[in-house]
């Protein structure tokens, strides 16, 4: 047995180990916290923090996630939920990618946001928020803005690419960049009291059948706005998206989408 897993056996209250603990190993061995996390789940070791994933995500499962990079588009509304529920669910790479700045009108619902913030990069403040919240999770920011051209480079690392973008044009340019590098992407779209979530695996084309004859003209949110809880709803189930896709648990949206109408608390599916 190594050091590290004696310290592991010593510090363990069943098969928990306790951020404090977690934080001593960092120390005492010279090793980030990703890299004590990534050591503690491959060994069997569940980190005290995911002590209620566990119903649902064996120890394996949780080590997957640690293992997975997942790219975000966008961290404004639906891409700051997303953010900060990828992160506490413990998947270990994250890249953010957003060209824009916190401004005023942000502040209603983009969890991010405060006003001392205004006028800070969302990608960068993304990348403070999750070294915060949960330290051993890597964030990359990128403060660019998607398109074709840059896609590839982008998100050539990630095992999933999730759509928080607010605009068809970027939206288009994910779909061609996914398809070309076989990368599942998560869909999600926001406006007024409504959303909707879908799961495009390559081969699929849910973005082409849903934005194909779009064009870059203002969206629908610009006539129905964007309330604080439409976001992080459909955000919640983009990240369960994610979750399932790495874990291998559940059935997903693929070939259809789920509608949420927050106003009538309905959701529907609707096959492609």
């Amino acid at each position: 047995m190594s050091a590290l897993d004696e310290f592991f056996a010593a510090e363990a209250s069943g098969d928990l180990i306790p951020w404090k603990s977690q934080v001593l190993a960092a120390d005492k061995f010279s090793m980030t916290l990703g890299e004590v996390e990534d050591a503690m789940l491959k060994a069997g070791w569940l980190p005290g923090r995911y002590q209620r994933n566990r119903q649902m995500l064996s120890t394996a499962q949780q080590h997957k996630l640690f293992c997975s990079c997942v790219a975000v588009i966008g961290c404004g509304g639906l891409g700051g939920y997303v953010i900060e529920q990828l992160a506490r669910l413990g998947v270990g790479r994250i890249i953010a990618i957003d060209p824009d700045i916190f401004e005023e009108h942000n502040l209603n619902r983009q969890i991010l946001s405060s006003p001392r913030l205004l006028g800070h990069s969302k990608a960068l403040t993304a990348k403070a928020r999750v070294n915060d919240i949960n330290p051993a999770v890597t964030l990359v920011a990128f403060e660019k803005a998607f398109d074709g051209d840059n896609g590839p480079t982008l998100v050539a690392d990630a095992d999933v690419v999730v759509d928080a973008v607010d605009n068809v044009a970027a939206r288009k340019a994910l779909d061609i960049v996914c398809r070309d590098l076989g990368i599942p992407l998560v869909h999600g779209a926001i406006a007024g009291w409504y959303g909707h979530v879908s799961t495009q695996f390559p081969g699929d084309n849910i973005i082409e059948k849903l934005y194909g004859h779009a064009d870059d003209s203002p969206g629908v949110e610009s006539q129905l706005g964007n309330p604080s809880f439409t976001p992080g709803a459909a955000a919640s189930f983009q990240v369960a998206e994610v979750c399932k896709i790495i874990s291998g648990e559940g059935e997903l949206l693929r070939h259809r989408k789920l509608h949420i109408d927050l106003l009538a608390m309905e959701t529907e599916d609707v096959p492609f």
